[in-house]
């Protein structure tokens, strides 16, 4: 088995042993998970440059991650489901979307661990380094890995960092945010090429090799400073590449490790479980979408890993989790993670002749785990995600395959929101022309888990796949909407919509070397949107309270604020809230299309009799549960208070 040890650091009752439900009281286990990889297990044999990487006096390649593990003292009172959490850049994700709760690096108070669900649910939730490239710090959980080495020396190539900033900055580190980066081989490269776009489909403008420079390895410098909004993209030479894709095998093998190794292994679940989950957000869903598609979801010993797979919020995209110099971290969407293709079963791109599947391997295997795939409204208006469903044409809807779901949540951003909204991304410090989007799509969300739970343990089918479609044309180009939003007073609609791009990286890139550094570009993949009624509210997909009776209209898209640049293109991942008139005179004066809350509910009180009939319809169908129903009609309320006061 490739996990070979858990060296435990810290084990300890969680909140003094308080019991939480019928589960009963958890304890947490943090530590260090290592690794032994052998090269020459067919298992492992999609792994980029495994074969290059020094081995020890086994053979096998080492690796060791950050591990933390929290579970239920009494194995008895546990629901023998593992619920593995791929960290989101270093950061734990599955308490703050299932929990409710903010995200902590050591959930230690009653706040940290929020409504309880996953708890009161008696899962074991599990936690691993992934990441070469996160840095040890704030309690960020990473992998350590080794490089590889060619017989003749170093081994070097391109690697390419883009960047948006959102404040002028006299420099930039060579990765994205905070993450470690690939230093440059020279300071004084003088093959190395920085470009500026003014916005999104603008041209490459080079600048000049003497207007910047790198003060050291790992940052870059501009005479001037950075330009709020403008796109900086340099490539750059680099040495000694990590094995990037060993995060492929400390997932896989943690999880395999925890489910079927015993107690004389060092293993503390020894025994307790029958199935395992795995769970990824945004940069891990897609992720999971790239280990799906590699086939590693079984462990050396040929064994199925995961019983379901949920790549959430990750629209159509993989990453460069597998490359030669790749960068986990890397979020653009002109890069290796748009390649085709996209969809689960095989289509054939008519342009350039090429034929895949997201699933190949699977399918050819014969045998693969459930696969929930959830996306927002922002990974639809970011250009992508309707490619998980239709054709590169545009022309046709794509079936889920047997032992799939597809969902659109409606009306939402790329994370569950806030109230009130924050007046900037915490991530990035990115504001938006418009108020954040306010919808909660976390009650979905937990309804979806318990459906997929109840598919794989008991055989019951959930929910059929909910998504725009072609074929009753809830499916639309995004441009197709403006004539609604152009209504709306306050509103601007963007001036530009990105899609992605048929990208060439040269010839090695199935091999997971990219030579072609930027990528030629080609032509754009034919994308949708959820068509919208006369609110602006998305009709497609599953609809939360927010959209079923509405205070306004809520998008999964928002213009960069003007003083952060190019106000003509969108924000990534935040959404809008446009709240309605509050009465038919100030609908009147404004001229806004849109019915007023008066018009719409007399009071209150009847809005929220309408909310609880909105959440109890929800129950019925399974896409929410009933006891979400209670706390949905109470957040319902203060969004009344927020919508109509501008206070809660």
């Amino acid at each position: 088995m490739a996990a070979t040890a858990l060296e435990i650091q810290h084990r300890g009752a969680v909140l003094d042993g308080r019991p939480f439900g019928a589960a009963g009281a958890y304890e947490k286990i943090a530590g260090v998970l290592r690794f032994a990889v052998d090269p020459a297990n067919p298992a492992n044999r999609a792994i980029i440059d495994l074969g290059l990487a020094p081995r020890n006096a086994r053979g096998a390649v080492e690796a060791s991650a950050d591990f933390y593990l929290l579970q239920p003292v009494d194995p008895a009172r546990g629901n023998r489901r593992l619920l593995l959490d791929v960290p989101n850049r270093g950061r734990k994700v599955a308490l703050g979307m299932f929990n409710s709760t903010p995200r902590v690096p050591d959930p230690s108070t009653p706040e940290d661990f929020g409504n309880g669900f996953l708890m009161r649910h008696g899962y074991t939730v599990a936690w691993v380094g992934w990441q070469h490239d996160v840095p040890r710090q704030d309690g960020l959980m990473a992998l350590t890995v080794p490089a590889a080495r060619g017989a003749n020396g170093p081994i070097s190539g391109p690697v390419r960092c883009l960047w948006r900033p959102n404040f002028r900055a006299a420099t930039l580190p060579l990765a994205d945010r905070y993450h470690i980066p690939h230093p440059t081989a020279d300071l004084d490269d003088p093959g190395a090429r920085l470009t500026v776009c003014d916005h999104v489909g603008a041209p490459a403008v080079a600048v000049p090799r003497t207007a910047w420079r790198f003060p050291d390895a790992s940052h870059i410098a501009l005479a001037g400073g950075f330009e709020p909004g403008k796109i900086y993209e340099l490539v750059y030479r680099v040495e000694h590449p990590p094995l990037v894709g060993l995060g492929f095998a400390a997932v896989r093998d943690a999880a395999a490790w925890l489910r079927f190794a015993n107690a004389a292994q060092g293993n503390p679940c020894a025994g307790r479980l029958e199935r395992a989950y795995v769970f990824g957000v945004s940069q891990s869903g897609r992720f999971l979408r790239h280990l799906l598609s590699l086939g590693l979801d079984e462990d050396e010993a040929g064994r199925p890993v995961f019983d379901a797979v949920v790549p959430h919020v990750a629209g159509a995209r993989r990453g460069e989790f597998n490359h030669r110099f790749g960068q986990p971290s890397l979020n653009a969407l002109c890069a290796v993670g748009s390649l085709f293709p996209f969809t689960d079963g095989e289509q054939r791109d008519p342009v350039t002749g090429e034929r895949g599947a997201l699933l190949g391997r699977l399918l050819a295997r014969g045998r693969m785990p459930k696969i929930v795939t959830i996306n927002t409204s922002a990974e639809y208006w970011r250009g992508d995600a309707s490619l998980v469903h239709t054709d590169v044409e545009g022309r046709a809807d794509v079936g889920p395959l047997a032992g799939t779901r597809v969902y659109l949540f409606a009306g939402t951003q790329h994370t569950p929101s806030a109230l009130p909204p924050p007046d900037a991304d915490p991530n990035t410090g990115g504001r938006g022309l418009q108020p954040f989007n306010v919808v909660d799509y976390a009650p979905l969300l937990r309804a979806a888990l318990v459906n997929l739970d109840r598919w794989v343990t008991e055989g019951v089918e959930p929910p059929p796949s909910a998504v725009p479609r072609l074929a009753d044309r809830t499916a639309v180009p995004p441009e197709a909407t403006a004539p609604v939003f152009e209504k709306i007073p306050g509103a601007r609609f963007p001036d530009r919509i990105e899609r992605p791009r048929r990208l060439d990286f040269g010839p090695e890139c199935a091999r997971g070397v990219l030579t072609e550094l930027p990528p030629k570009v080609g032509a754009p993949f034919v994308t949708f949107v959820s068509a919208v009624d006369g609110d602006g509210n998305e009709t497609a997909g599953l609809r939360p309270v927010e959209l079923l009776v509405p205070l306004a209209t809520y998008t999964g898209w928002n213009p960069r604020h003007p003083e952060q640049g190019a106000p003509g293109d969108l924000m990534s991942m935040m959404g809008s809230t446009l709240p309605f008139p509050g009465t038919r005179a100030e609908r009147e004066a404004s001229g806004d299309p849109r019915r007023s809350i008066e018009e719409r509910y007399p009071s209150r009180a009847a809005y929220l009799e309408r909310a609880r009939a909105a959440a109890l319809a929800l129950v019925t169908a399974r896409h929410m549960l009933a006891e979400d129903v209670d706390a949905v009609v109470e957040r319902a309320g203060r969004l009344w208070d927020f919508i109509t006061t501008g206070t809660l």
